[in-house]
């Protein structure tokens, strides 16, 4: 399994270092089980070779896994996924199932909405579109072991020019129903698309009658809203607003002094 997920094509946005891609790639099969706690991980040669790289490119990526934690080396045997995965925080552009992943955690998403719409104020400022420009909403909802955690909302341009974007979100969509995850986690999944710039605005709210329910709260109980945006090749590509529930507890930025 691990290396036909390897093997999917390893697409980078202008400016992006391979060993960054590389580095994206194994992390996100780290924290999706792909290469599951405390395995051994291909060789380097092999993993160049199924990657589509240089075995340096390979050994680049390999430290920055190690610099944070994902992967140790064992002298003489050879590299391994840790035994616990770091938590990552709101620092990272990633799918929220990662954002919220934790060991023993299951995430899924439960399908509520698919429409095509015309672009309003908010969609047309965050993915620079024009007015009459139309676009992908997706909701669901998003449980964590059954509990209602979040109402998760995407937004992709329709008929989007960049290399195998489009294609990925149109090839996403036809079955989001019956799948577990976001529309950003199946893109990532089957294509290795790499969004080089994240920003998340974190601001609260409360719940309102409509959220309440989804979220089995009261209208007036509070909420984290988190705003995510990401580029692909220097132009804004995905939109989500994400409404958190009180119940998911601290989401954590780390912070680290400049030099």
């Amino acid at each position: 399994m691990g290396t036909s997920y390897l093997e999917q094509p390893l697409l980078t946005s202008p400016g992006q270092p391979l060993r960054v891609a590389v580095y994206s790639r194994i992390a996100h099969g780290i924290r999706t089980g792909v290469f599951p706690l405390g395995t051994a991980l291909p060789r380097e040669t092999e993993l160049g070779t199924a990657l589509g790289v240089s075995r340096t490119v390979v050994r680049e990526a390999l430290m920055l896994l190690e610099e944070d934690g994902l992967i140790s080396t064992r002298r003489g045997v050879g590299r391994f996924v840790a035994d616990a995965v770091p938590h990552a925080g709101l620092e990272e552009f990633r799918p929220l199932e990662l954002v919220l992943a934790e060991p023993g955690v299951t995430i899924e998403l439960r399908h509520v909405e698919l429409t095509q719409q015309t672009a309003t104020d908010f969609v047309s400022t965050y993915l620079q579109l024009a007015d009459d420009a139309r676009f992908w909403f997706r909701e669901a909802i998003a449980s964590r072991n059954g509990e209602p955690i979040a109402v998760v909302q995407e937004y992709l341009p329709v008929g989007d020019d960049r290399a195998g974007f489009g294609a990925a979100v149109e090839a996403a969509l036809p079955d989001i129903d019956e799948a577990r995850s976001t529309v950003l986690m199946r893109i990532i999944d089957r294509t290795g698309l790499a969004f080089v710039t994240g920003v998340c605005r974190i601001g609260v709210s409360v719940a309102g009658a409509t959220r309440a329910k989804q979220l089995e709260l009261k209208a007036a109980d509070p909420v984290m809203l988190l705003t995510q945006t990401a580029d692909l090749d220097g132009r804004p590509a995905y939109l989500a607003k994400v409404i958190v529930a009180p119940s998911v507890g601290h989401l954590a930025v780390r912070q680290s002094s400049g030099g």
